[in-house]
């Protein structure tokens, strides 16, 4: 039996008396059911949060039109939404140099089935050492180099790709390039970077040489939207991992990209799944 169609609708606004009422009104009016909801306020900013998804009544042609209408439903509220349709896969692309961790989970987690929401179409690179993978999961591979003296053909390259497969979403999986503002803005959509690091610490580069220099007890990694503004993102997931004077640095390296592939993992899915709601420099995740 196939799947029913369902919307998720994540929406933000100015917090008043009666806003889940009325959402779950809306939805009961329009014979929709309601599967999941919840819902957060910033008691700092007196902002309203939610998260809904509900099985619309009626054909599955007739989504879009009420997406459409929940859409208009909530600007009557005062707020901002946007309404999905699970009928709607988003079109990934994932970003690679040399290291491969990241790479292979994303890849065999795809595989297994756990990012139904989107599908992998591409793997752009700028170094040849993960083609054969690639090709070995299937996915198509490209290959981009990229240096100081080429970086601006190298992006419009990646850029006229990712408007030619139709990308809605790119992940920097360990991709060792700093993506340029004129790329991001030209892109605009998101773009998942996962960090090295237990962000805002030890940034740039060698994180775990920094880390293990000033003995610290834990080492983490730190799932975010890429910005202009380097590693200054909005962070969907980190983890940490305990170390101690014992651990050498390839110790540190090894648990470290332990946390980077279900960071990224994590992070990735919940973007699929439309659970990141970004608010200025930060995110509610509705987990």
């Amino acid at each position: 039996m196939a799947d029913p169609v369902t919307l998720v609708a994540l929406l933000h606004g100015p917090d008043q008396p009666g806003l889940v009422a009325r959402v779950a009104g809306w939805i009961f009016d329009r014979r929709g059911n309601i599967l999941h909801a919840d819902q957060h306020r910033d008691m700092e900013e007196g902002v309203f949060f939610q998260r809904i998804e509900w099985e619309p009544h009626g054909a599955a042609a007739g989504v879009d039109d009420d997406a459409a209408a929940f859409h208009a439903f909530a600007t009557s509220l005062g707020m901002a939404a946007q309404v999905h349709a699970s009928t709607s896969r988003q079109r990934v692309a994932i970003f690679v140099s040399k290291a491969d961790h990241c790479f292979h989970d994303l890849a065999l987690r795809w595989r297994a089935g756990e990012f139904a929401g989107g599908e992998l179409v591409a793997v752009i690179a700028n170094h040849p050492d993960i083609a054969e993978a690639a090709r070995g999961y299937g996915l198509p591979f490209h290959l981009i180099p990229v240096s100081a003296a080429t970086k601006g053909a190298a992006e419009a390259e990646q850029l006229a790709l990712l408007r030619l497969l139709r990308v809605d979403l790119v992940i920097l999986a360990r991709y060792m390039q700093v993506l340029s503002g004129g790329l991001l803005g030209a892109f605009g959509r998101p773009v998942i970077n996962i960090h090295h690091s237990f962000l805002p610490a030890f940034a740039g580069g060698k994180p775990y040489h920094q880390a293990h220099e000033r003995g610290v007890k834990l080492i983490g990694a730190t799932a975010h939207y890429a910005t202009v503004v380097l590693d200054e993102g909005p962070i969907i997931q980190q983890d940490v991992a305990r170390v101690n004077h014992r651990h050498s640095v390839g110790d540190m390296i090894r648990k470290g990209r332990d946390l980077e592939k279900s960071v990224l993992a994590q992070a990735v899915r919940w973007h699929l799944e439309h659970r990141v709601l970004v608010y200025g420099r930060k995110t509610v995740v509705f987990d």
